[in-house]
């Protein structure tokens, strides 16, 4: 079992910040900005590039939970959101999350 289906099922400590039925997200652990939150899907998916039309909803929520996220962390007048794909896309983790950052002062 990868870190995140860990975190995710509550085995190993987060600090969550929102989950529903399709997704968790919580804060990085090495974060790259002010505010740097993954959003996982509860479901395991290795990477982008696994993914099928089955998994059109769970992205859909991915993308949604995001923006309500950001608007609750108050960085809703501007985000990053980025999904690494693979080793050399910079993806650590063998489990697909999309990263939320943002926070930085104009």
């Amino acid at each position: 079992m990868c870190i995140f289906c860990k975190i995710i099922s509550k085995e190993e400590p987060s600090q969550i910040v929102f989950e529903n039925d399709q997704v968790v997200a919580f804060y990085d652990i090495n974060p790259k900005a002010p505010v740097h939150i993954l959003v996982c899907p509860r479901k395991h998916i290795a990477s982008m590039k696994d993914i099928d039309e089955q998994d059109g909803g769970v992205l859909v929520d991915m993308l949604l939970s995001a923006k309500k996220i950001a608007r609750e962390q108050n960085i809703d007048e501007g985000y990053k959101l980025l999904f690494n794909v693979g080793r050399s896309g910079g993806q650590i983790i063998d489990h697909i999350h999309l990263h939320l950052m943002g926070g930085w002062q104009s």
